[in-house]
């Protein structure tokens, strides 16, 4: 039988609100330098992130996958809360409709890059972003 870890307070957050807000063992960030693990009783914390994968731990058993943006990590007294620019259920990740995005996004791009379109590139970028991420956590998660 799996170890159990005492629980503590997580939280996924964007701007669109809470994706997350409960208890858990253990939440794994992405962090700008590497994964970061943190249990229950951890140190004060402040990371930055970068996109990838955020698992929390409900139980040995019980794992929510996230494919998450960038954005920043605090861990202080007994709660974890990683604030992200977007979270997507692995669940709920529909690989066609990432390339589709990724496809499009990429081709405006282009249309940018040759100045046939006035759209910003920022934006672009952080859509082809958002679907490489979402593509890359899902294809981790099957098979």
């Amino acid at each position: 039988m799996a170890e159990s870890h005492p629980k503590f307070d997580v939280a996924l957050v964007t701007p669109d609100g809470a994706v997350f807000d409960g208890d858990a063992e253990m939440i794994v960030v992405p962090g700008a330098a590497g994964e970061i693990g943190v249990l229950a009783r951890h140190a004060p914390l402040v990371a930055t992130l970068k996109a990838g994968s955020t698992r929390i731990h409900l139980s040995p058993n019980e794992v929510l996958e996230f494919a998450t943006g960038a954005g920043f990590f605090k861990v202080e007294l007994d709660r974890a809360l990683a604030l992200v620019d977007d979270a997507v259920n692995v669940k709920e990740i529909d690989d066609e409709r990432a390339r589709g995005q990724l496809e499009a996004a990429t081709a405006e791009l282009e249309k940018v890059e040759a100045g046939e379109s006035p759209a910003d590139r920022w934006q672009l970028e952080q859509r082809i972003k958002h679907a490489e991420n979402q593509l890359e956590v899902s294809g981790r998660t099957t098979g």
